[in-house]
């Protein structure tokens, strides 16, 4: 590219047809580079007690302790105090 940018997006399948080597081999690439990343935030966000489970940050924020036993998992949550 012209900008010395390189593309960190995975490529889909042609629809109908199968997907080409060279695209399943990019894409294996950038899933392994992805997954590193992501682990290494994953701890952090372990360490730092930021978890929350697939309710959702919209439910997490709703949360209301007399109702559940379990403390308010905001702190991982966009817009949330």
């Amino acid at each position: 590219r012209d900008n010395g940018l390189k593309s960190r997006i995975h490529r889909k399948k042609p629809k109908g047809k199968p997907m080409p080597e060279r695209m399943r081999i990019a894409n294996a690439a950038k899933s392994a580079v992805r997954s590193r990343v992501e682990h290494v935030f994953a701890v952090q966000k372990d360490r730092m007690d930021l978890f929350i489970r697939t309710i959702g940050c919209q439910s997490a924020m709703n949360w209301n302790p007399r109702s559940a036993p379990k403390r308010a998992p905001s702190a991982g949550c966009a817009g949330s105090a």
